[in-house]
């Protein structure tokens, strides 16, 4: 693969995380600097996330705090005791997914499971209603039972554990 090759495949990469980004409720612009620190070959400033991506210095310093704030970013103070704050990527993917998980889909799920119990008890039990509110109560259970599965595991600890499932 070329250099042309690599930075085309990095730019794709990156472009996706700014779309995972916005489905999160973050902005584009930080699913950019997420994407330049998570392909960096070491740690950046708030002047290098500047140049490298064409943001304000206003934007690449509250978005570094935003991503700080919620993990997905590491402070390092410089090397050589300087002032200059530099930042990393967390690189632990399935670390984010669960944060993600127990943020906000364990959340959206609780909420659609409280409303879909709620109008379960309000409609007759002999209603035409009841058999799709039951189907999709279970449904959400299950579903509300694999994302806490997925927020206490390690994706090896899962992988593990359906492998001895399936013999």
């Amino acid at each position: 693969m070329s250099d042309d090759d690599s930075a085309v495949a990095r730019e794709r990469v990156i472009e996706s995380m700014e779309q995972s980004a916005e489905v999160y409720g973050l902005s584009r612009s930080a699913g950019r600097i997420y994407g330049v620190l998570y392909f960096a070959s070491g740690t950046l400033s708030i002047p290098e996330l500047v140049e490298e991506t064409g943001y304000a210095k206003s934007t690449v310093s509250n978005v570094t705090r935003t991503l700080s704030r919620i993990g997905l970013i590491h402070r390092r103070s410089s090397t050589g005791g300087g002032r200059r704050v530099q930042f990393e990527a967390e690189r632990e993917v399935w670390f984010i997914l669960q944060d993600v998980f127990q943020q906000y889909i364990q959340r959206e799920v609780q909420t659609t499971l409280r409303t879909i119990r709620r109008a379960e008890e309000q409609v007759p039990a002999d209603a035409r209603e009841q058999e799709p509110i039951q189907n999709l109560r279970e449904t959400y259970e299950d579903l509300e039972e694999i994302v806490q599965l997925a927020s206490e595991y390690s994706a090896a600890e899962l992988r593990e554990a359906l492998e001895t499932y399936e013999q």
